[in-house]
């Protein structure tokens, strides 16, 4: 049995999620909650518990580590998350990534 042709070409589910949950953030307004998510999103559920990462009004995300060992994990992975949240931000909307660590800032 022969499907018809717009059958055949059908793009699983699972290839097109990524792209759409972009797309649909993308075009909401930005929000602490937005940008939480974006992050939740690019880091993983594991970085994501260690981390807690905030937006700034001049665009750099200020992001703060746990610990020393995350923060050198998240300092490491810098370029790959600017691409990603740029992909679900929008190119630009975080112009800078500053990872600190709540260790040392408890300290002060």
């Amino acid at each position: 049995m022969r499907l018809p042709h717009v059958l055949a070409e059908v793009i699983p589910v699972h290839a097109l999620v990524p792209d759409l949950v972009a797309d649909l953030l993308r075009r909401q307004p930005l929000s602490p909650a937005k940008v939480a998510f974006a992050w939740r999103t690019a880091v993983g559920p594991a970085v994501d518990r260690a981390t807690r990462a905030s937006l700034r009004d001049d665009g750099v995300l200020e992001v703060v580590a746990s610990d020393t060992n995350w923060k050198r994990e998240v300092r490491r992975s810098t370029s790959l998350l600017s691409a990603r949240l740029d992909r679900l931000l929008g190119e630009g909307v975080v112009k800078k990534i500053v990872v600190k660590s709540a260790a040392r800032d408890a300290r002060r």
